[in-house]
């Protein structure tokens, strides 16, 4: 049996869809890292198994009981569930000690002097049994998370839920937190975890998931993600890439415009000005070749895409013109080159791993700036 069921799980705040349907099932010991943008619903699925937002649709089963069920207790449901939040959230008036034993004293009716002793063997995991009687106002951001893990594991519970345990952390601290959450996932526990964090994703999980458009939009483990993705946002993810679009209707179109657009886009994402200049030259030359012999009358359709991917630093540029096939690289530079052929002589000089194709009277134009 499952360890975590979810059925059809669908959340929306007013209009805005946030979760259109997601259905997981986790088995024991999963180690599930859940990466995404902002804003793509990663927090608000973590809080929807555990009832802290409520669902619109669908079921959630922990350890066979459905936590979704009317008239159930959560409660008693929600203790085999930990949750380990991104502002560590410890109680400001209690000391370490304190906060780790009150839930399960006051919950699962453990004797006072067990929890403090199991108290003290989970400090001495993270390192922390000297800031046992602190108060969390005397630690740091990276000591505080790592109390608030041990908080969650006095629970025993049977799933350990991180909420980006490191955002709100120095990047400093960063490494001691990540640190603890490996030695949990060597001792089998079931986690999921929302997670920038990319490289640890791939050294920990054993499944991860890449959420966006408010659903599982692809999952596998972590060498088919992070090394092989199938679908077009995951690769755009995985290789950090940022896209600009541009499309051209007329053939006196707004040059300036366009070329502020890519200035801009190139200021947002730190391009060097040689680059940008070498792409604006390009795109330039590039939609003059194709307007002067490829467009025939003033039906114009052009769409310019450029793709930079800040893993490596390179421009992708996908172009496509309906009209006439033309390719204007196909003329060798090694051939004379008069003024009509100086676009093409640029474009030559500005672009390597160059393909052209002509599809149903639209030629389709792809290269990598040099």
């Amino acid at each position: 049996m499952p360890i975590l069921e979810i059925r059809g799980l669908k959340k929306s705040f007013g209009n805005l869809k946030v979760l259109r349907g997601i259905d997981l099932t986790v088995e024991s010991g999963e180690r599930i890292a859940i990466i995404g943008g902002s804003g793509c619903g990663k927090s608000v699925f973590l809080r929807s198994i555990e009832l802290l937002e409520i669902p619109d649709e669908g079921k959630i089963f922990i350890d066979g009981d459905e936590i979704t069920a009317k008239d159930v207790n959560i409660d008693i449901i929600r203790r085999k569930m930990g949750m380990v939040w991104q502002r560590f959230n410890l109680f400001s008036h209690m000391n370490v000690m304190e906060n780790l034993c009150l839930a399960p004293v006051k919950l699962l009716k453990m004797n006072p002097q067990e929890a403090k002793e199991k108290a003290m063997i989970l400090l001495e995991q993270v390192g922390l049994t000297t800031k046992a009687y602190e108060y969390p106002g005397y630690l740091s951001g990276g000591q505080q998370q790592r109390i608030a893990i041990c908080r969650t594991l006095m629970m025993n519970p049977k799933v350990i839920l991180f909420d980006e345990p490191t955002s709100a952390l120095d990047p400093t601290m960063v490494g001691e937190v990540l640190a603890v959450i490996r030695t949990l996932a060597k001792q089998d526990l079931t986690m999921l975890i929302v997670t920038h964090e990319m490289n640890f994703a791939r050294e920990v999980a054993t499944r991860v998931l890449f959420f966006a458009d408010g659903e599982i939009y692809e999952q596998g483990t972590p060498k088919e993600i992070f090394d092989n993705p199938k679908r077009a946002k995951t690769i755009a993810f995985i290789n950090k890439q940022k896209y600009f679009s541009y499309e051209i209707n007329e053939r006196q179109f707004d040059l300036p415009k366009m070329q502020g657009g890519i200035q801009t886009f190139a200021e947002k994402y730190g391009l060097n000005a040689r680059k940008t200049n070498r792409l604006q030259l390009c795109c330039e030359e590039l939609i003059y070749e194709m307007l002067n012999n490829s467009c025939t009358g003033d039906d114009i359709k052009i769409l310019l895409d450029i793709t930079y991917s800040e893993l490596d630093n390179k421009i992708k540029i996908n172009f496509s013109c309906a009209g006439k096939s033309y390719n204007p690289l196909e003329k060798s530079i090694d051939e004379d080159i008069d003024e009509a052929d100086l676009g093409a002589m640029i474009l030559h000089n500005l672009s390597k791993d160059y393909s052209h194709e002509y599809v149903d009277g639209v030629n389709k134009i792809t290269f990598r700036l040099t």
